[in-house]
């Protein structure tokens, strides 16, 4: 395992958990992805993840449509933490402690975030899922797994796709010549206002020199192979090379 990252956390979007489902979670994609997570933390690698909501409700959507912009993304919140529970069952299931902590209070479900206690968590060998956003509305959850990457000290963030194995200069499931990047930094990223997350999870990882890789969660054995440093999706980093990122 000589490459492997040490702590990483890995975001997921909510549509991720659907499989070829029109709504709401498929058991078999989401024990899937337990699968390769448990497969990491067994060789040794501190896993946290923060999972979006989008297979419930998305917030940005119902905005649209009249609701309050704040009302609707706390119930957007609140779908981050059904999938976020769905996706501690099935990770202790197969044999790993989780702790999912929520950036709103629910104490008879989750604990409440607490930085040093997610930490120590990961130093237990626990996987922690980061629920709620970052309990704030007009926020997304690119937005919350940067913040929580950077404030647990994670040496990059994996942002997992579904159905794109990475970055490219335009959407290649509309365009067949859209070129795909193997490494693009934060400042390119922004200028070209690529699909790489949201602006404001961008700029945070820019200026904290937090690595982002994009990758295809349908990808065989993607998340897994992500987490242990393979080269897989798009790096986006500070240089005009790829450079290596700190690991075991």
């Amino acid at each position: 395992m000589e490459g492997r990252y040490h702590r990483a956390l890995l975001k997921l979007s909510g549509e991720a958990l659907m499989g070829d489902r029109p709504f709401g979670i498929d058991p078999v994609t989401l024990n899937a992805i337990a699968a390769q997570i448990v497969r990491a933390v067994h060789d040794g690698i501190e896993v946290a993840v923060v999972v979006g909501g989008g297979n419930f409700w998305r917030g940005s959507s119902a905005a649209e449509t009249g609701m309050d912009r704040a009302t609707a993304d706390y119930m957007g919140m609140l779908a981050t933490v059904m999938n976020a529970l769905a996706l501690q069952d099935a990770l202790e299931k197969q044999g790993v402690t989780v702790r999912t902590q929520t950036a709103l209070a629910m104490a008879q479900v989750a604990e409440p975030y607490i930085r040093r206690r997610a930490i120590r968590h990961l130093e237990k060998g626990r996987v922690v899922i980061f629920a709620a956003g970052t309990g704030n509305p007009f926020m997304t959850t690119d937005t919350a797994a940067a913040l929580r990457a950077i404030e647990v000290d994670c040496e990059v963030l994996l942002m997992a796709k579904n159905g794109v194995d990475g970055v490219y200069d335009a959407d290649p499931r509309t365009n067949p010549e859209a070129k795909k990047f193997d490494h693009l930094t934060y400042i390119e990223a922004i200028q070209r206002r690529l699909q790489v997350m949201d602006s404001t999870a961008l700029s945070l990882c820019m200026e904290n020199h937090l690595p982002i890789i994009v990758f295809d969660v349908r990808a065989p054995d993607g998340i897994y192979r992500a987490l242990r440093g393979e080269h897989v999706g798009t790096i986006v980093s500070s240089h005009a090379e790829a450079e290596p990122v700190r690991r075991v």
